[in-house]
């Protein structure tokens, strides 16, 4: 964890004022920005009337300080001496040491000369705002009563704003049944009526009108709640089913007609979805027909509440270009594709980039597209803003600004991380987050929600709460300045994430730097760790019961199914309570589609599920037949793998994707002869179910489930044969391990599309406009999922199980440890893991750059796959599950 710097950096300039401020423990005076200085800041700002009360200096006249740069070039020096370029070629190159965690990093101005072909920051300036879009979209009702809520929170203001008018609301959704339904879609009536909700949470009605014209009639009172209302349709009558991994949509002919009217509310404003992390681990390389698929899913889904990420480094590009700093500080900066995220959250910088210019024309591109089709269907849009985080080229355009830089985050040196963050009350944290956001809304408008994480995993400078609320006021006081509806969208992953630091007066303090009211709290991880409990409800701020669920993107079958199933009803009851919606945060998507479709129906109930009899119903909706194995293996899993209690972390360490030790966990929350049992009712009903694609793909996710467990258990004959120096043992179980069971497990993943690491790598090609561009891509995409940095620095952390990943990284770091134990015991010689670590760190490594081509179209029957690993491993393995631990 990275420590905070926090040596005292220069301000402006100017006479003390008066006052006392503090950064760290340090007091210091207070100092205002010169007139000059300040009026420069204004005319920034585009408010250019005379600043201050004194008399004006000319320009020019000796004043002490920096000009920023609209009207007058600042100086500029040579570019800094030229970094390794990271993540290019296998030669590449290693970061340098870090400094001690906490320690101070000051800096100086570089004067000197232009850069040759740089656009000046004025016509910078000039061409960003020459980008103009349509007139901002009006106010949309607030959050509505809450009983129990301070007036305050009832003031709340752009809750639901920037909605599009009820006709381009209904066209859209009718666009989507089409979509969804082909010509069937004519049997369905679908509008929107506002005045359904009467100014609350979403409402829709579903009936059969007289006469045969269509089977139902939908209204909602959004596009969302009418999507939602056909998707509920679809779901209790006529038995499809729609998710990540496919959609089962025979539907009845004719369509089943209502025999009462069916009206549902949803108990909370908002229905939110989306992680910020899920921009890189699942969304970092999709094109405009994926995020079609995903909105609609969405809408379907009653998600009314989503960010809109893309784009935003073609605006803060312009932006930085406008203050003054030049292409090869700006390229320092952000990071490539796969680790964006992390940039914009302020841990990492320049890793696996720069970011091409093309890059930022086709985000642009999406991003217009996106907002676009959310807001058609009557969304809202969650835009990014500033939280404080600056590259370190705005310290050479503005010498004298008030900037600390912070500690190296997670096992990053300052190579990569260590970013600067501005001072709150320094005056360009405003100049610079206000811009920012006029710029954003000018592209792309808004509904007047923003995103901004300024600490996120990283340690605050103090631990002051007068330090706090000035940095979340400073935040939010740049939204203002551009938007003045801002609603601030905040993850709450810190407070649980550090409790040791934000204990009640810090939590206390970093949210009442922002008006009751005019913040939500993305209550990140409440399923395990639910901060609203130890925080008074977030001491009167709103707030979203999010289920995190998965981290990294891993495979395996995990869920916390009773916890979400009353979690949110508890929420609602707490005292004071000031929740407003439930929300939907996984760090990657596309795995466990039970979990999410459960998670969705609880968006719009008002009391928990009876959940043997829901999954019963879930596969057969699923599989579009009643089938009384796969019921059965569903109900093994609910009642397993899908239902850890306490706290419970979905971050899968199986021995399978971590590197090999003889100190790995091996421990389950289930019992593992569920799954086997699963395993084997699935197989049964394959002769009636396998034409079914969901079937096949649950079929494959429940065999590589047992796969997993399999590795752990040649592992532990592994460990065992070596540390009892049984050397045939230790050579049976290592050869079974790595000759048959990776070998089986990656042809088995090979015969699915959704299990392939061709695809997640042609995915990320197909993105470049030159071949240049292909191979970083590719190289982002490949070191995201094995070593997540230039040295493994956060190793493994987003593994994934995929045909091609499993036989040439898993199966080959497996296949070195087995021959590490059998010298070891051969030559009398102990094993050292740090010996080893860096050998097959050279493997890891030599994967990353290999330049093999993997295929994105699957091989192989994974029917008789699955069988063929059932008949040759099952009878044992399950014998070994009843036995238990040796």
């Amino acid at each position: 964890m990275g420590g905070a710097a926090a040596a005292r950096l220069p301000r402006w300039c100017g006479t003390v004022t008066g006052g006392k401020r503090e950064t760290g423990n340090t007091p210091e005076p207070q100092r205002s920005p010169c007139p000059e200085q300040e009026l420069q800041i204004r005319s920034l700002l585009g408010h250019p009337e005379r600043a201050g009360n004194g008399p004006q200096r000319p320009r020019g006249s000796g004043s002490a300080c920096p000009q920023p740069a609209r009207d007058i070039p600042a100086p500029r020096g040579p570019d800094p001496p030229a970094e390794p370029a990271p993540l290019r070629s296998a030669a590449g190159n290693r970061p340098g040491p870090a400094p001690a965690a906490g320690t101070a990093q000051r800096r100086g101005a570089v004067r000197g000369g232009t850069v040759p072909g740089e656009a000046g920051p004025a016509q910078g300036q000039a061409a960003a705002m020459a980008v103009r879009r349509g007139p901002e979209p009006g106010p949309g009702p607030g959050l509505g009563p809450v009983p129990g809520l301070a007036l305050p929170f009832l003031l709340l203001l752009a809750a639901t704003a920037g909605r599009a008018g009820d006709a381009r609301q209904e066209e859209a959704v009718r666009a989507l049944a089409r979509r969804l339904l082909g010509p069937r879609a004519a049997a369905v009536s679908l509008s929107v009526d506002p005045a359904l909700a009467a100014g609350g949470p979403d409402i829709y009605r579903l009936w059969s009108p007289p006469g045969a014209t269509v089977a139902v009639a939908v209204a909602g009172s959004s596009g969302v709640a009418a999507a939602a209302g056909l998707y509920r349709y679809l779901r209790d009558f006529c038995g499809c089913h729609l998710s990540w991994s496919g959609a089962q949509l025979r539907l009845p002919d004719p369509l089943p007609r209502l025999r009462a009217e069916i009206r549902a509310a949803a108990p909370g404003r908002y229905r939110y979805y989306q992680n910020v992390c899920a921009q890189s681990y699942s969304f970092a390389w999709w094109d405009w027909a994926r995020w079609e698929r995903e909105i609609d899913w969405m809408a379907l889904s009653g998600i009314n509440l989503a960010p809109a990420f893309a784009g935003q480094e073609a605006v803060w590009q312009r932006v930085y270009r406008s203050l003054g700093l030049n292409q090869s500080e700006i390229d320092k900066y952000f990071t490539g594709p796969a680790f964006l995220a992390w940039n914009r959250m302020g841990n990492l910088r320049r890793w696996a980039g720069p970011l091409p210019p093309a890059w930022h024309f086709k985000q642009l591109y999406l991003q217009y597209r996106v907002v676009e089709r959310m807001r058609s269907l009557g969304m809202t849009t969650v835009l990014p803003a500033f939280a404080g985080h600056v590259p370190q080229g705005i310290l050479r355009v503005f010498p004298r600004v008030n900037a600390t830089r912070l500690g190296h985050w997670s096992h990053f040196d300052c190579a990569y991380s260590c970013i600067y963050l501005l001072d709150p009350e320094d005056p360009m944290f405003q100049v610079i987050g206000t811009l920012f956001l006029k710029e954003l809304i000018k592209e792309f408008g808004t509904d007047h929600v923003y995103s901004a994480d300024t600490f996120n995993e990283m340690t605050p400078l103090s631990s002051n709460p007068a330090y706090l609320s000035r940095v979340s006021n400073a935040v939010f006081r740049s939204m203002t300045g551009a938007d003045p509806k801002a609603l601030w969208l905040m993850q709450g992953w810190l407070f649980q994430h550090q409790p040791d630091f934000w204990q009640p007066a810090q939590v206390r303090a970093l949210l009442h730097g922002v008006p009751l009211g005019r913040m939500i709290v993305l209550d990140l991880f409440a399923e395990s760790k639910p901060v609203y409990q130890w925080t008074e409800s977030f001491y009167g701020q709103p707030f979203i019961w999010c289920m995190l669920h998965n981290f990294g993107g891993n495979h395996g079958l995990f869920g916390t199914v009773e916890a979400i199933n009353h979690g949110p009803f508890a929420a609602r009851r707490f005292p004071n309570s000031t929740m407003v919606g439930t929300g939907l945060v996984p760090e990657g998507i596309e795995q466990n589609d039970m979990v999410y479709e459960l998670m969705n129906e609880l968006g719009w109930r008002q009391e928990p599920l009876d959940l043997p009899s829901w999954v019963t119903r879930y596969a057969e909706r699923r599989y579009g037949a009643p089938n009384a194995a796969a019921a059965g293996a569903w109900r093994l899993l609910l009642r397993s793998v899908y239902n850890c209690t306490g706290i419970c972390v979905n971050h899968n360490r199986s021995p399978l994707v971590r590197r090999p030790s003889l100190r790995m966990d091996t421990e389950l929350w289930y019992n593992a002869s569920d799954v086997y049992e699963a395993w084997r009712l699935l197989l049964s009903a394959g002769a009636e179910l396998g034409s079914s694609p969901t079937f096949l793909y649950d079929l494959v996710d429940v065999t590589r489930q047992a796969a997993q467990q399999l590795v752990s258990d040649y592992y532990l004959s592994i460990r065992q044969a070596f540390q009892s120096h049984a050397l045939p043992e230790l050579l049976t179980a290592g050869g079974v391990l790595v000759y048959d069971l990776l070998p089986e497990l990656d042809s088995l993943l090979s015969s699915h599309s959704l299990f392939l690491l061709g695809r997640w790598l042609e995915s990320a090609r197909a993105v470049a406009t030159s071949h240049r561009e292909a191979e970083q891509y590719e190289l982002n995409a490949r070191n995201q999922v094995t070593l997540w940095g230039p040295s493994g620095n956060i190793l493994d952390y987003a593994n994934k199980q995929l045909g091609g990943l499993v036989l040439d990284y898993y199966a080959v770091r497996w296949s070195l440890f087995v021959s590490v134990l059998v010298e070891s015991l051969n030559s009398g010689r102990p094993f050292h893991q740090d010996q080893f670590n860096q050998a097959v760190f050279q493997v890891e490594r030599g994967f990353v750059y290999n330049k093999k081509r993997y295929p994105a179209v699957p091989a192989g029957d994974t029917m008789e796959i699955s069988r063929k690993l059932f008949l040759k491993y099952y009878p044992s393995a399950l014998r070994r599950s009843l036995a238990g631990p040796a």
